[in-house]
């Protein structure tokens, strides 16, 4: 499989790309916001958005950071899991909720942001908000041009 557009070939579609992964890199490197909660939301939000590509990456990623495969196999199901602290079940809900914002007239509800407040503090729910649009962006680009999924090597683009 080959991808519709050579996102990286096209200045200007590598220009917007490198605006998005700055805006990531800015959350990584100055948020609070744990790198374990950051992973499990990329990866959360790219599987509710079927993007193979993003899916692939940001599993990797996480278990080249050390997540464990059980906590990896049981993101798509974390309503019925244990092993997902009251944190990252409120940042995986807000992650659902908003990556899902179209389904819902009024958008996320108050009480699943009330949720994510009470675990988080407003830095951290600047990052969370912020890396939840920057995912959905980015699930948006891959699943448009059909970029296949498989190959990617943990760390790829630094």
């Amino acid at each position: 499989m080959e991808a519709r557009l050579n996102l990286v070939a096209s200045p200007l579609a590598a220009k917007a790309l490198e605006y998005l992964a700055s805006a990531s890199r800015t959350i990584f490197s100055e948020s609070t916001l744990p790198s374990t909660t950051q992973d499990l939301v990329m990866l959360r939000a790219s599987q509710i958005n079927g993007c193979g590509f993003c899916t692939d990456m940001h599993s990797k990623d996480a278990a080249h950071a050390g997540e464990t495969p059980v906590r990896l196999a049981l993101v798509a199901a974390w309503r019925e899991a244990e092993v997902f602290t009251e944190a990252e079940r409120a940042a995986l809900e807000l992650t659902e909720q908003g990556t899902r914002i179209a389904d819902a007239a009024g958008g996320v509800p108050d009480e699943v942001w009330a949720n994510a407040a009470k675990q988080y503090d407003e830095e951290q729910l600047a990052a969370l908000v912020s890396l939840i649009a920057l995912i959905n962006a980015a699930n948006r680009f891959n699943l448009i041009v059909q970029q296949p999924a498989g190959g990617y090597r943990p760390g790829q683009f630094g």
